[in-house]
């Protein structure tokens, strides 16, 4: 397999698309079967494509990425934590309970977590309550 870069000579829409070997690519467009995925023209072409290649530096920033991400997942699991010792947690009702706590101010007596869609989170700060949405990693370990 090979893969190359492709460009659209006709809207300069560029795109990557794999091939069985470079005589397979050839022989598609001898016969017009590549097209453009944008426009759908046959003006289509190879263009430079660096070769991508794995040295020592790829594998020591692979690591020091894969040392952020853990860095990061476990400063969420805090949070998790945290949030789950100190908040009721509402499941799918969260933004009919985020109401009810916002307009009826006397039942504020403790926070909330849960879930609720995007939509959902924009139409309660839009009605000035208070909700943010935060990345939640589900703890899979049994």
């Amino acid at each position: 397999m090979i893969k190359y870069k492709l460009i659209c000579k006709n809207c300069d829409f560029s795109f990557d698309s794999w091939f069985a070997s470079s005589k397979e690519y050839e022989k598609l467009k001898s016969k017009n079967f590549l097209n453009c995925h944008k426009c759908n023209s046959q003006k289509v072409e190879k263009t430079l494509m660096a070769p991508q290649l794995i040295n020592r530096n790829s594998t020591d920033n692979f690591e020091k990425k894969n040392t952020k991400l853990n860095e990061i997942k476990n400063k969420i699991k805090e949070y998790q934590k945290f949030i789950k010792s100190n908040f009721d947690y509402v499941g799918e009702n969260f933004a009919y309970e985020a109401r009810s706590l916002h307009y009826n101010k006397k039942n504020n007596k403790k926070g909330i977590y849960g879930t609720a869609t995007k939509n959902e989170i924009q139409e309660l700060k839009e009605e000035g309550v208070e909700a943010e949405m935060i990345p939640w990693i589900e703890d899979k370990s049994n």
